[in-house]
């Protein structure tokens, strides 16, 4: 991409940055909140690195990527840039749980505790402590991945495994992250989302020892419902970058 061009896409990445942090700061304030309290993800899965580029230049500064190995020419092409997250968002392969451990800042969709226990290793051996977020099925799609979440009178049983994580020493405990079926109106989300706040209650009130603050709920499709709902991280990736080439 020339320079031009990259200019360009800057500045198009810019505009669609403009409408989304407006409609961050107006879903904030229905919730009692401020815009600052909810972390913008750029989702960059599939995108080339001259996208991530412009969206450094527009004013982005945390990505979130699906695929490690894809990942790595971005995160090592930006490793001098300064204030660069980068976070995993997609389910996690136990033969990628290194790359993970090594090069991303946070994890959104930790699911089992198999990977969590290669994750734990990894950061040990790498001398470091890898934020994560639990991810879990509100809606019981089978699509979805996670832990079984969407009915109240099971979550009790979430205690024992979730018990287990928070005592790997190499992982800290944010939060929690879901992803909701593709509904037609993003309203339908709703729900789902209040469970995960109950769910955050529970989780509180079981092991008051882990944060569970972090609440990554929302995509372009329905953001401004999720931080309506809590969110305190939404990735967005269509409606910042425009459509995604398929893999």
């Amino acid at each position: 991409m020339d320079r031009g061009t990259l200019d360009d896409c800057a500045a198009r990445i810019r505009t669609n940055l403009e409408g989304i942090q407006g409609r961050i700061q107006k879903a904030a304030e229905k919730s009692g909140r401020t815009a600052s309290a909810v972390k913008l993800v750029g989702v960059t899965k599939l995108l080339p690195l001259d996208i991530v580029w412009a969206g450094v230049e527009a004013g982005l500064n945390c990505f979130g990527e699906n695929y490690p190995e894809q990942a790595l020419d971005k995160i090592e092409s930006l490793k001098e840039t300064p204030g660069i997250e980068w976070h995993m968002i997609g389910h996690i392969q136990s033969r990628k749980a290194e790359i993970v451990a090594r090069s991303f800042d946070l994890v959104h969709s930790l699911d089992r505790l198999k990977v969590a226990r290669l994750l734990d290793r990894y950061c040990g051996e790498f001398g470091r402590t890898l934020p994560v977020l639990l991810e879990v099925n509100l809606s019981g799609e089978g699509s979805k991945s996670g832990w079984a979440a969407w009915d109240e009178d099971q979550w009790g049983a979430l205690l024992e495994p979730f018990g287990q994580l928070a005592s790997l020493e190499n992982l800290e405990i944010r939060g929690l992250m879901s992803m909701p079926p593709l509904f037609e109106d993003p309203e339908s989300t709703r729900p789902l989302y209040r469970r995960l706040r109950s769910l955050q209650t529970f989780l509180k009130q079981s092991l008051p020892d882990v944060s569970w603050d972090e609440l990554s709920i929302g995509t372009s499709f329905d953001y401004p419902v999720a931080i309506e709902e809590g969110a305190t991280m939404v990735r967005i990736g269509t409606e910042l970058f425009g459509p995604r080439p398929t893999r």
